[in-house]
């Protein structure tokens, strides 16, 4: 029996978002139970909300937009690894125990606590500028962890982004990896196809 496992976050009124970022809105338009012939809801949502893809317009101009961006980074082969962090700078000696050339996408769990998902974490992991040429060297196309950006809260400079850039790597944030052991696993994280999108909610599942 083929066993999936959700490794995304639910989205819910209250969910943290970045902050000052829009918040999560789930606005019902039609109801039956009201006389209406279907129930209807329209979504109001960041393109960075809960478990999601950066494109590289998120943070470069002249970069390719989200609905350009191959499929094929987000359906393959993963390995999920843990790190022994709870936050600040990956660099490659964390993942020392680890052969990285098994998978060309990596998924990083954090030693952080699961989180109150109503609120924004203060404290997370990202990949530092030598981790990110590090990886290219492995061949690794696709980086995602349990953390909502790749950089620190407070560095608008972005050098974890634009490493991962530079060396071709796309980006999957805020994943749900609380209950996943380390392995290789096959991935699915498409996100939606939107004209000159920054980024875009995905439905991430592993499966073994």
């Amino acid at each position: 029996m083929t066993t999936y496992i959700d490794i995304s976050r639910t989205l819910f009124p209250g969910t943290a978002v970045w902050p000052g970022d829009h918040p999560f809105e789930l606005r019902e338009r039609m109801k039956r139970s009201q006389g209406d012939s279907v129930n209807l809801t329209t979504l109001v949502v960041s393109a960075h909300t809960g478990t999601h893809v950066d494109a590289p317009h998120h943070f470069s101009d002249d970069s390719t937009g989200i609905d350009e961006m191959a499929l094929g980074i987000f359906w393959g082969l993963a390995q999920v690894v843990t790190v022994s962090k709870k936050g600040g700078p990956l660099f490659p000696d964390d993942f020392a125990a680890y052969d990285l050339r098994q998978a060309e996408r990596i998924l990083v769990r954090s030693a952080a606590e699961q989180r109150d998902e109503t609120e924004f974490p203060t404290e997370f992991i990202y990949p530092s500028p030598e981790l990110a040429d590090f990886l290219g060297e492995q061949g690794i196309i696709l980086f995602g962890s349990d953390a909502p950006s790749m950089d620190e809260r407070d560095n608008d400079s972005l050098p974890g982004h634009r490493a991962l850039l530079r060396n071709g790597i796309a980006i999957l944030e805020w994943l749900n990896l609380a209950d996943v052991a380390d392995g290789l696993y096959e991935l699915a994280a498409l996100p939606l196809k939107i004209a000159g999108g920054d980024g875009s909610p995905v439905r991430a599942v592993l499966r073994r």
